[in-house]
């Protein structure tokens, strides 16, 4: 493999290109989907091949091939070479990369149990128990609908680049997903949440026979039948750490990604609010600090060299309330004066790697969630959501609770029925006063780009507090 790749390079240089990247992508992937007691679809799937990425004259060429035969990966040089040939000639402004000192590593993921011991008829065997569970459980509530998707991946990479960089990669990672749905007296409601790590098999039981979906499943039946009408107006609120993560990834890690703030992403995923001039400008209080880690061990994100071979880094975004640092590739690294700091990651070898983020989360502080509580005379806590939306500049947010309690006199009282959080993202980091210690991290698939790419991320952070924001 590494005979085919380096050719690749050496054939693109060749041709008159100043920079060469290939790059052997492979995905393995099996899983089961169970609705209630019926198992219905497994999946079996495989996807391979060899990405060649191309700077000729300050212009960028892209191509791919199925194939690994030398043959065909050169042709695919060739194609990458002439798209790049055909653009540079209307290029106003070149295409170059920052200088790096670039990985040459092989990164291997540590499995307790490997992943391809978790056989069809073992995960079939831990939906069907889970099903038993949730339908055991003592509630008032019918459940009609109990979904359940368990799978485990394999990602392996080999990356060349003609400026030196090799990296060769192992990452194996389990997913599960669930969606429960609880019906009582003409109402509904439902719950969805998902798992994903990285590691071996052993996280399918920690997923599926521990998961949060048994406490859940008695929460559902007590909104259904005891949550009450929630306040409106300016109050304090609490937020926990499942909404805390989802605030951290949409108005953080998306706005500070320097494609975006360029206007890459205009058409499709919308602009930023954040400018190219704002490095120091305040965002929030002083005691919010937003980070984006790949780095960190276990985790969905998990990268220690991204795919231009740049080594991964913890990267704070915002810092003490003041934006700090954008997510950048080699080439918005050069154009910022600031060079890489690895966040260039493609879903497949069928894409080209764009600005990602990882693992983003708020960076923890020193309250417990009951001292969050106490010192509020009047507000909510809104520990789960049910929906949310953030504008096309990340900068209008909107959240609605989900499991939520009212606060009176510093203490947890009744449920009350899907309080709505809407704020603008200065306005919600401007008033947070308290953060918790106990971070705590959820996982999902970030979507971006055009064609779309799906990437495995953590987001994340403890409980926080905020002062007097609208809940309608």
């Amino acid at each position: 493999m590494l005979d085919i790749l380096y050719s690749a390079e050496e054939k693109a240089l060749s041709l008159g290109a100043s920079y060469a990247e290939a790059r052997f992508h492979l995905l393995e992937r099996q899983g089961v989907i169970a609705r209630n007691d019926a198992i219905i679809g497994t999946t079996l799937a495989s996807s391979r091949g060899i990405a060649i990425r191309v700077v000729f004259k300050g212009a960028l060429g892209f191509s791919s091939t199925y194939s690994l035969s030398k043959e065909d990966v050169l042709k695919a040089v060739e194609r990458a070479v002439s798209q790049a040939r055909e653009a540079s000639v209307h290029m106003k402004n070149q295409i170059i990369f920052s200088n790096e000192k670039l990985g040459r590593a092989k990164v291997s993921v540590i499995e307790k149990k490997k992943i391809d011991d978790l056989s069809t008829e073992e995960m079939i065997n831990l939906l069907m128990d889970s099903w038993d569970k949730i339908k055991s459980a003592d509630i008032h509530s019918k459940i009609p609908v109990y979904m359940q998707n368990l799978s485990w991946s394999k990602e392996y990479k080999v990356i060349v680049n003609s400026d030196g960089g090799f990296v060769e990669s192992y990452v194996p990672r389990v997913f599960y997903f669930f969606n429960l749905v609880e019906y009582n007296d003409g109402n509904s409601i439902n719950k969805w949440y998902e798992y994903a790590a990285s590691g071996g098999s052993e996280l399918a039981e920690e997923f599926v026979a521990k998961g949060r979906q048994y406490e859940d499943v008695y929460v559902l039946d007590k909104i259904l039948r005891k949550a009450k009408p929630s306040p409106k107006g300016r109050m304090d609120v609490v937020l926990g750490d499942e909404i805390v993560g989802l605030l951290a990834h949409e108005s953080s890690g998306h706005p500070s990604e320097a494609d975006r703030i360029l206007g890459r992403e205009a058409a499709q995923a919308g602009k930023s609010f954040i400018k190219p001039t704002s490095i120091g400008t305040r965002i929030g209080s002083e005691i919010v600090s937003v980070v984006d880690d790949p780095t960190i061990p276990g985790s969905n994100g998990f990268f220690l060299y991204d795919d231009e071979a740049v080594p991964a880094r913890k990267k704070y975004l915002y810092k003490n309330g003041v934006i700090n640092e954008y997510l950048h590739n080699r080439y918005t690294g050069y154009l910022f004066g600031k060079g890489s700091n690895g966040s260039a990651r493609a879903m497949d070898a069928f894409s080209e790697p764009i600005i990602r983020m990882s693992n983003t989360y708020i960076e923890p502080r020193d309250h417990s969630l009951d001292e969050l509580i106490k010192d509020i005379d009047y507000g909510i806590y809104m520990k789960s959501y049910m929906e949310w939306n953030i504008d096309d500049e990340r900068w209008g947010n909107r959240y609605v609770g989900l499991e939520a309690y009212l606060i009176e006199n510093g203490e947890i009282k009744d449920l009350v029925k899907n309080p709505v959080l809407e704020a603008t993202t200065g306005e919600i980091y401007s008033s947070i006063d308290a953060v918790g210690k106990n971070l705590v991290f959820h996982a999902g698939t970030c979507g971006k780009g055009e064609p779309s790419q799906g990437v495995p991320v953590w987001f994340g952070g403890p409980p926080i507090r905020i002062r007097k924001v609208r809940i309608l």
